[in-house]
């Protein structure tokens, strides 16, 4: 199993498991990681699990597509690497991802 760490804006870091298939976003949900609210429940209409993923792991992940690139527009601190967690597949291969919050996910 996949294990994946959330770090929030203040530093305090949040490592999960997650299971290959699900969404990163679930992922965070099950655990109880704060700052993830997923308020929209994985349907990419409201950018409340917004992540930054690193360089090193943009090619594995990908970059957001169709709604998700339209939704990022209205997200907070969009910025490099910004991802919406929810649109984010887990494979085994991204065991070890480190993904970062937004300040106004605090």
């Amino acid at each position: 199993m996949p294990h994946v760490t959330f770090i929030e804006f203040n530093g305090s870091r949040h490592t999960v498991t997650a299971t290959p298939g699900q969404s990163l976003m679930r992922a965070a949900v099950a655990h109880s990681v704060p700052g993830i609210d997923a308020e929209c429940g994985g349907a990419c209409a409201c950018a409340t699990c917004h992540v930054y993923i690193a360089d090193d792991w943009q090619a594995l992940v990908g970059a957001a597509q169709g709604n998700e690139k339209e939704m990022l527009d209205f997200a907070n601190e969009v910025g490099h690497g910004s991802r919406l967690a929810c649109q984010i597949t887990v494979s085994a291969e991204m065991d070890g991802l480190t993904v970062r919050m937004p300040q106004s996910q605090s």
